[in-house]
């Protein structure tokens, strides 16, 4: 199954408005805080290993 993804990870917002660039350079060091395809919140955990971020809806992703 292909994702759509929608809207920044880190911020929120749509991806089809504005530059996301500063954003693109903070997610590489920090979990995602929004889900990509439905804009929901997600619970973020972060440990020395690495993290996981969980929608409600689409599942869980991890580094």
């Amino acid at each position: 199954m292909n994702a759509v993804l929608t809207y920044c990870d880190r911020c929120g917002e749509p991806l089809a408005g504005d530059s996301h660039a500063a954003c693109a350079a903070a997610r590489e060091l920090e979990p995602p805080r929004y889900c990509p395809q439905c804009r929901r919140r997600m619970k973020v955990q972060v440990m020395p290993t690495g993290w996981t971020a969980a929608c409600v809806e689409h599942g869980t992703i991890s580094r």
